[in-house]
């Protein structure tokens, strides 16, 4: 068979079947953009129904999504007289290969499904991973998209997280700032609690939460204390800053704590 015989084949098959391609094109088009949308809507109706948890919803968009662009590839293979059956039948066979060859990414599917299920953080959490460290933007089918204090975008594969010692920092409404400090042996313990009380107080503490002062040791000529303040979670950081200021400024008026006796 020279060129000019294949030539003239695929024409006519081409022209006899134009129809039928026309017909694919637009369902492949209408099966892409159907897929966006629709996984789309059922993300934003999941956050909403689920007391806006945005965790769930994009990872049940995308498995959506895939199921559509599946769904839609077999229509189209239809179009053109392939055995629908046949082609499962293959696609089994085939699966079977791809899932041995592909394990590594089957097992962050899985990961995915497993952390969405556990629940170890949510979108928005700070946490550190055993050195993946973010606050947490989407709990993706394959990976988790993470952004760091620098605003540095992290892309985490889902196996690596949930194999992972996971610390989640702002999982609890609020957190314990610990500041330490020294005051000489005779101090009045008295008045240094009763400073602190007064001076520590934050706009970033929980309602009816009041700072704690431990005698943390005991050494030859002084007293090493430690101060723990409860605050909100996500404003740990700003928090931290603001009470360790206003540490520095009562340590300034150190001779106050000093007993009358010294």
């Amino acid at each position: 068979m020279n060129d000019a015989t294949l030539f003239g084949i695929s024409t006519a098959w081409i022209i006899a079947n134009v129809w039928s391609l026309l017909t694919a094109l637009v369902v492949l088009a209408a099966g892409w953009f159907l897929a966006k949308i629709v996984s789309r809507q059922v993300a934003t109706l999941l956050s909403q129904k689920l007391k806006r948890d945005v965790t769930i919803g994009p990872l049940v968009g995308q498995v959506i999504r895939y199921a559509v662009l599946f769904v839609t590839i077999i229509v189209v293979l239809g179009q053109f007289g392939v055995q629908t059956a046949s082609i499962l039948a293959v696609l089994g066979a085939a699966g079977l290969a791809v899932a041995l060859a592909l394990q590594g990414t089957l097992s962050n599917i899985a990961a995915g499904i497993m952390l969405l299920f556990l629940r170890p953080f949510n979108v928005g959490d700070y946490i550190d991973a055993e050195g993946t460290v973010g606050t947490v933007v989407e709990v993706g089918l394959f990976a988790t998209i993470l952004r760091t204090q620098e605003g540095v975008f992290l892309f985490a594969p889902n196996s690596k997280l949930s194999n992972a010692r996971i610390i989640n920092y702002t999982r609890e409404p609020s957190r314990i700032v610990e500041m330490k400090f020294t005051v000489p042996r005779n101090a009045d313990l008295a008045r240094v609690r009763a400073a602190l009380a007064e001076g520590l107080n934050s706009a970033h503490m929980p309602a009816n939460a009041k700072p704690e002062v431990l005698v943390d040791t005991l050494g030859d000529s002084s007293v090493t204390l430690a101060v723990r303040v409860p605050v909100r979670s996500q404003d740990w950081t700003q928090a931290r800053s603001d009470l360790q200021e206003k540490l520095r400024a009562i340590l300034d008026d150190a001779n106050g704590f000093v007993s009358a006796a010294a």
